[in-house]
């Protein structure tokens, strides 16, 4: 057999690894232990500088194939880890045959729901979970991707101004078709449906799912979730006029939900107007696409939708001030510089990395409107950020790479 190894530009060449050997004898100065979620295949971590990677441990065939998936779905714009990199063709010392490499990279900030439920009351996460979960099923099953094994387990979870966004991990059961039939969507919701009940009878013998969670009804709330939202993102309505505020409304409430519309349909059948919405799945998503290119801050859709509606206030008050129209360029500018920078600024940089920035001034603002509807008045920025970095901030755990205890960071390992 022929050793393999293909890459991607913009990543290490992994050649400094040991090939030769299975993926769990593997001895390297490298190598860290991430918290991570359960896995049916070896699963180990590498670190170059700052940037960890996702080694996994599969048959040749099967490395390949999850490899193309990861990049398929990746250029249909559906969330998922970003594919680095497969390794084929390996023999380890003794020459006897070895299984293929599937390298991603790890995401950033990223947590395991295990991670996310030894953190804070389980039962408050579940909302936030579910609807994550759901937009991810909604947004694989218009990329026509059969995931054929949805689950927590198979899940990363990523904190989105105050709600979660996920991404999917494993792609290996999954198949991609330029469309679902209808029965094709019930059977990925009726497996997605086991899959996370298992998932929580797991954390309930563990003891950590909260005794007001109920398994059974997550599963059922699961379905419906998914039922409304793939209702309200593909219908189609009738309108009283083909007027475009009507049509707009349609299309802004499905930015809303994250998702993009690429073509729009009017059919005049007499008894109104019938529209019917091509619906999209496109990264980064309407307020994100918008904030990118107002300041150049490439953040999570609600992170987007919270600073674009900072970003309006400021201009309001600047307006108000001056008594003159300003660009929403203009404003947009100024507010990084005048607002959005200053106020990360203060945060010591020793708690700053915890969090991403974006969902940091998130925090913030939340947390000064809280002590100033305490105070009964607005107790400024630098107050704000001093309580907020003693009340909260120096108790949270940092979420850029979580380690098992033990394991140093990545940042002190041997870079490329």
């Amino acid at each position: 057999m022929t050793f393999r190894l293909t890459t991607r530009p913009g990543h290490p060449t992994f050649t400094d690894l040991p090939w030769e050997q299975h993926l769990e004898d593997w001895e390297s100065g490298r190598l860290v232990t991430p918290v991570r979620g359960i896995s049916r295949h070896v699963v180990r971590f590498v670190a170059y500088g700052p940037d960890m990677y996702a080694l996994k441990e599969l048959p040749d065939p099967i490395a390949e194939r999850e490899y193309r998936l990861l990049r398929e779905l990746a250029d249909r714009s559906v969330p998922v880890v970003e594919a680095v990199g497969v390794a084929t063709g390996r023999t380890d010392r003794a020459g006897d045959v070895a299984d293929g490499i599937l390298i991603t990279r790890h995401l950033p900030f990223s947590l395991p729901y295990r991670t996310l439920f030894g953190r804070r009351a389980n039962a408050e996460l579940w909302p936030q979970m579910l609807d994550a979960l759901v937009q991810l099923l909604v947004r694989v099953h218009l990329a026509g991707f059969f995931w054929g094994d949805c689950s927590l387990n198979n899940s990363l979870f990523r904190r989105d101004a105050g709600a979660l966004a996920a991404y999917l991990v494993d792609a290996e059961t999954g198949e991609l078709h330029h469309e679902l039939s209808a029965g094709q969507r019930r059977h990925d919701l009726d497996i997605a449906e086991e899959n996370i009940a298992g998932d929580l009878y797991d954390l309930q013998a563990a003891g950590q799912l909260d005794e007001s969670v109920d398994p059974a009804r997550i599963t059922v709330d699961l379905r419906s979730r998914y039922i409304n939202l793939w209702a309200e993102v593909t219908r189609d309505e009738v309108l009283p006029s083909a007027d475009r505020w009507f049509v707009d409304e349609r299309v802004n409430r499905l930015n809303d939900l994250g998702f993009d519309v690429s073509e729009i349909e009017l059919v005049d059948s007499g008894d109104g107007w019938h529209l019917h919405l091509t619906t999209q799945v496109v990264e980064p998503g309407h307020h994100r696409r918008r904030l990118l290119a107002l300041t150049g801050l490439d953040v999570g859709e609600n992170q987007a939708r919270r600073l674009l509606n900072d970003i309006g206030l400021y201009r309001a008050r600047l307006e108000r001030r001056t008594g003159q129209p300003v660009a929403e360029q203009v404003g947009a500018l100024r507010w990084l510089t005048e607002v959005f920078e200053p106020t990360l600024s203060i945060v010591p940089e020793d708690e700053r990395g915890k969090l991403e920035d974006a969902e940091l001034f998130h925090q913030i603002l939340e947390h000064r409107w809280f002590r100033s509807e305490q105070s009964g008045h607005d107790i400024g920025r630098e107050a704000a950020v001093t309580a907020y970095v003693e009340e909260v901030l120096k108790h949270q755990a940092d979420e850029a790479v979580v380690l098992d205890p033990g394991t140093r960071a990545s940042t002190e390992l041997p870079a490329d």
